[in-house]
This record gives C-alpha cells, sequence and structure tokens, in this order.
C-alpha cells in the first residue's frame, strides 16, 4: 500500500487511500466486522467519518464493530468531520465544535481522534471561536490532528488568524471530470469555461502550505449526479480512454481512475467510500501504478479538458 505524509508531519504516514465510512450504516454487523478487518489486512487503516453519516449511526455502528473485531486503536488512524447541522446550518461555534466532538468520540468508542475536520464553512465563523475549542480539544487530548473540508484559501487564511495548530488537511471533490481546481490553473487568462477560478486556487494553496488534499466522490462527477466509470453515453471517450489504459497497466478502470489521481505531484490521498473489499482492491492496485505524463494526460484531455 503507498504511503503518504499527512501535511508536513513526518509522524503522520497514511495510505493514500482513506476508507471512507459514509455508507457503512447500511451493513450488517458481520459483514462490517469483516470489512473492517479486510481493510486492516491490506493495510488501509485509515478511516474517515463525519458526526452526520447516518444521523451518527455510521460512528456508532464503526465503534462497535471495532470493539468487536478487537482492533487495537493504535493501529487505527481515525479521522471525523464536525460543523454541519442538517437541513439547518452550519454551527463553527466553540460550544458545538466540543460537544459534537465529544458525540464522535463516543460513538467511536476512543478516547481521541487523530484528525478532526471543519465540514465545509461556516458563513458565521469567528475564528476566535474555532481556536478556542481546538485549544480545548488539544490540550484535553481527544484530538491530536485539524483541518477543514471543502474550505479556499481566504478561508484557510482565516482561520489561521486565530487558530495556532496547523491545519493538514483540506477534503474537496476531485476527480478526473470534476478537476477544475486542475483546469483554471492550465487555463489561465482564457475567456474558457475552464478558467473560471471556483476555489481560489486551492490546489496550489494547499501544495504551497503543505495542506494535504483528501479527494471526496473520486468516482462521481457534477454534484452527486453519478459514476463516469461505464457512463459511455455522457463520457465515451474518456472510457474508451480508460479501458485502454485499464488494459496496458492490468488493472481495472477503477484502478486507472485511483492511478490518475495519485498521480498528481500534491500526493492526494483518495477517500475510499466503497464497502466492497474487492474494489477497494482495485484502487489499492490502482495506487502502485506509475502512470506516464502522456496517459495522465490523455485522460484528462479524454474528460473534455482542453490545452490551450
Amino acid at each position: 500500500m503507498k504511503k503518504i505524509m499527512l501535511g508536513n508531519n513526518r509522524k503522520l504516514l497514511a495510505p493514500a487511500l482513506a476508507v471512507g465510512c459514509m455508507r457503512i450504516s447500511e451493513m450488517e454487523e458481520n459483514k462490517l466486522i469483516s470489512h473492517i478487518e479486510g481493510c486492516m489486512e491490506m493495510g488501509l487503516n485509515f478511516f474517515d467519518h463525519a458526526d452526520i453519516y447516518g444521523g451518527g449511526s455510521c460512528e456508532k455502528q464503526f465503534g462497535e464493530a471495532v470493539k468487536k473485531a478487537g482492533i487495537r486503536r493504535e493501529d487505527m488512524i481515525l479521522q471525523s468531520k464536525c460543523g454541519i447541522v442538517p437541513g439547518r446550518m452550519y454551527d463553527f461555534s466553540k460550544d458545538y465544535i466540543v460537544a459534537s466532538t465529544e458525540g464522535i468520540l463516543k460513538r467511536l468508542q476512543t478516547d481521541y481522534l487523530d484528525i478532526l475536520l471543519l465540514h465545509r464553512p461556516d458563513a458565521l465563523c469567528e475564528p476566535e471561536e474555532v481556536a478556542a475549542a481546538f485549544d480545548v480539544l488539544e490540550r484535553t487530548g481527544k484530538v491530536r490532528y485539524f483541518g477543514v473540508s471543502n474550505h479556499n484559501p481566504y478561508q484557510i487564511e482565516l482561520l489561521k488568524k486565530s487558530v495556532k495548530q496547523e491545519l493538514i488537511i483540506d477534503q474537496l471533490q476531485f476527480s478526473i471530470p470534476f478537476s477544475n481546481m486542475i483546469a483554471s490553473g492550465m487555463e489561465v487568462n482564457m475567456l474558457t469555461e475552464g478558467a473560471v477560478d471556483r476555489d481560489g486556487h486551492v490546489l496550489d494553496y494547499c501544495r504551497l502550505n503543505d495542506i494535504t488534499v483528501q479527494a471526496w466522490s473520486p468516482f462521481q462527477y457534477g454534484f452527486f449526479e453519478g459514476n463516469f466509470i461505464g457512463n459511455k453515453e455522457k463520457f465515451p471517450e474518456l472510457n474508451a480512454e480508460i479501458d485502454r489504459q485499464a488494459e496496458k497497466y492490468g488493472v481495472t478502470p477503477t484502478g486507472i481512475a485511483t492511478a490518475w489521481i495519485l498521480r498528481h505531484p500534491a500526493k492526494v490521498q483518495m477517500i475510499a467510500g466503497s464497502t466492497k473489499l474487492q474494489r477497494l482492491k482495485e484502487m489499492d492496485a490502482g495506487s502502485e501504478i506509475d502512470m506516464t505524463r502522456e496517459d495522465w494526460y490523455r485522460l484528462y484531455l479524454a474528460s473534455g479538458h482542453i490545452l490551450p
């Protein structure tokens, strides 16, 4: 399993694939236990949660499964997210962040999180409140490292005005067709759709500031519109190129889509949300591919992007 360093922290070495836990509430207990054990055997010991996944049931079921499987806490890297009050608002107040984290720990049956992320930006965010919450969580040993999700550079800079802890993660949607944060840098100063900067050049910002980008929905296009792999009606050229490269590298199309993301020099960590071990094995195989520069660009162009 390919390993990467999270942020600029040499003590935090993690697999390039993080196991996403958003869908595990749909799994029976025995299957969930087998799933977690299978991930651990593959070296996939990084698990990504959020307090809203399954209304909290994902964390609760995961905690129970880990306990029954007898997996040692120190052998796992656990990450969760907070800040969304579903259907109502976002809340980055000190009391909400601390209370949410304590709820996460209780459901996961652990004393600490390795990483806590702020889950999407709060328009009413006060950096001093976030800083106070992070200080409490760090001082009490409940959270070791911190980061954000779906934040642009200036939102991160605003937090850094008061937050003393390093923000080592920014979790962002990223896939072959959903890659405007690459296109906007490629089509600089052009009157093209790809030139539209939708994120403040967050990819370059993260590279400059040693912030690891975690790619969510790596096989999706649009805003939860569907999977592009095998969708030959909407993405005929892309799937033809994926199939060609799958044969060339001896992996599945899922492996090729994984390799494309991990080939980027930003050293992205990909969130693998599948609950099927076989599909995770396909992603794992893709993580080992040394994709050529030409093949990376062939996929980029086949998805509809241009080279100005």
